[in-house]
């Protein structure tokens, strides 16, 4: 597998942890909702819900180490998770600062105090996944046959990583230092720094690997962690104060730019496609952009707006990267700050508002007003200047034979996109995250794109040699469990 495909499929395992960070937010949001000034401290119920998001929150790295080898093992088997949590539990326990003096007679680095990480949870996760992978279907002689197949994982997990251990322990504080170094580097730019990873946020997307920066920034990979942080609140700030650092007015910094886009500014880019549509297509064109517009509104899943226009007219997704970076830059300059645990949709706004680290929230909306307005006039400005064929203005293709309406369970529309992909056989691993099918095909030049348009698809990507994502919203693995059933 080619690094661009191996890093989709790394980037896809991903989604998996990060799904439970809604549960959190909820949990913690409705908490600081009913204990507003206290946080936990004036309610039994508001202490109860803050302290169970928290279970999440505070785990983070274990779901990492988890969630990835899940994610990344071949048939999804629960087998491959214990296999993850065996490792996780090794490795954490033989590089703990008490291990290692033990160990080695000497007084642990600093860097081991920090070993429980999601750097370290989606390393132990890819390893594991991989040995699973390997080993999950070997078949030992009968005398110890019993541990054959899948319960041979985790001795195998447990062995190499002791060997991965005892190689930590002397490369894990070079490690540490490096990922420090970068961390507080980008901290230290400040607002520009939230800036640039706006932009570098959005402009990842078509490949899928905004999930790998995405954890820099938003986990404790590089010291940054800005959504534990954030949803940490109380903590947070208490955790900061200690370390001579004020939380409130900075922790959010790499969230808070995101609600103006994604409530308002993508909305305003999809009324800018409706408006440019030719007449005949306006009511088709109208009613997908309107869905996918309350969708980044409320939820902040974007994708099926910015595929709309993403590949058909890459120059206004390089000004959607720059506005999203600017949107950014602008929230951390001003301090205007809020978080997510899902992404940054009217739901998360609300539940943030209450949080303790929460700063002037509500000018998040008026920024948004301003960027909805920036973002339909700029796209409609060059839509038109330099013809682009936006969905409505692009010129109309017959649909195959092979295309057919979707029945009430998605069963026939999941044949559909199956037929379109060059038949079951041609399918080699089917996979989806949250808006888009993650394919590994055997001949990707056998592909209907024509067809796959036809059923719904916003976008196609293609990653290497085989690999090919195709965005088709919120329903993709729901779609892709079908895929799945008629193979």
């Amino acid at each position: 597998m080619n690094v661009l495909g191996y890093m989709q499929k790394i980037g896809r395992s991903l989604m998996v942890p990060v799904a439970v960070l809604p549960a959190a937010a909820i949990l913690m949001g409705v908490g600081y909702w009913i204990d507003p000034n206290g946080w936990g401290v004036d309610s039994q119920i508001a202490a109860f819900l803050i302290k169970s998001g928290a279970a999440v929150i505070n785990n983070m790295a274990l779901l990492f180490a988890v969630g990835v080898t899940y994610g990344m093992s071949k048939d999804k088997d629960g087998a491959a998770a214990l296999s993850g949590l065996v490792g996780w539990l090794v490795i954490t326990t033989l590089l703990s600062p008490e291990a290692i003096e033990e160990i080695t007679g000497e007084v642990a680095h600093a860097a081991f105090s920090q070993i429980k990480n999601q750097f370290l949870g989606v390393l132990v996760g890819i390893i594991s996944a991989e040995l699973y992978n390997k080993f999950s279907t070997v078949e030992l002689n009968n005398a110890l046959s019993f541990f054959s197949g899948r319960r041979l994982v985790p001795i195998v997990v447990s062995i190499v990583m002791m060997g991965v251990s005892f190689i930590l322990m002397v490369i894990w504080p070079i490690i540490f230092n490096g990922l420090q170094t970068f961390g507080e580097m980008i901290s230290g730019m400040g607002d520009i720094g939230a800036g640039l990873y706006g932009f570098f946020n959005r402009l990842l997307i078509p490949v899928g690997l905004h999930h790998a920066l995405n954890s820099v920034f938003w986990f404790d990979v590089a010291g940054i962690n800005d959504i534990p942080n954030f949803l940490g609140g109380q903590e947070t700030i208490e955790k900061f104060a200690q370390q001579g650092k004020v939380a409130y007015g900075t922790v959010g910094m790499y969230q808070a730019g995101f609600f103006p886009i994604m409530m308002f500014g993508l909305p305003g880019a999809a009324l800018a496609i409706y408006t440019t549509a030719k007449s005949e297509n306006k009511k088709k064109v109208g009613s997908i952009m309107l869905a996918a517009s309350l969708a980044s509104f409320f939820t902040g899943v974007t994708e099926p707006i910015e595929f709309s226009f993403m590949l058909v007219a890459p120059l206004l997704y390089v000004v959607h990267s720059i506005l999203t970076g600017l949107s950014v830059f602008i929230a951390a300059n001003m301090q205007w700050m809020a978080g997510f645990g899902f992404s940054a949709g009217l739901v998360d706004l609300i539940l943030s508002s209450q949080n303790p680290l929460a700063k002037q929230w509500y000018m998040l909306i008026l920024q948004g007003f301003a960027f909805f307005a920036v973002y339909y006039f700029v796209f409609l400005t060059l839509i038109k200047a330099f013809n682009l064929k936006t969905p409505g203005r692009e010129k109309i293709q017959p649909k195959s034979p092979a295309v057919k309406k979707a029945n009430n369970d998605g069963s026939q529309l999941a044949n559909s996109y199956v037929l379109a992909l060059g038949g079951k056989d041609n399918l080699e691993v089917i996979d989806a995250c949250i808006t888009r099918l993650r394919l590994t095909l055997k001949n990707r030049s056998i592909i209907k794109e024509a067809d796959l348009k036809a059923l719904g698809a916003m976008g196609v990507v293609k990653l290497g040699e085989k690999n090919l994502q195709v965005i088709i919203g919120p329903q993709a693995e729901s779609i892709a469990n079908k895929m799945k059933a008629l193979k």
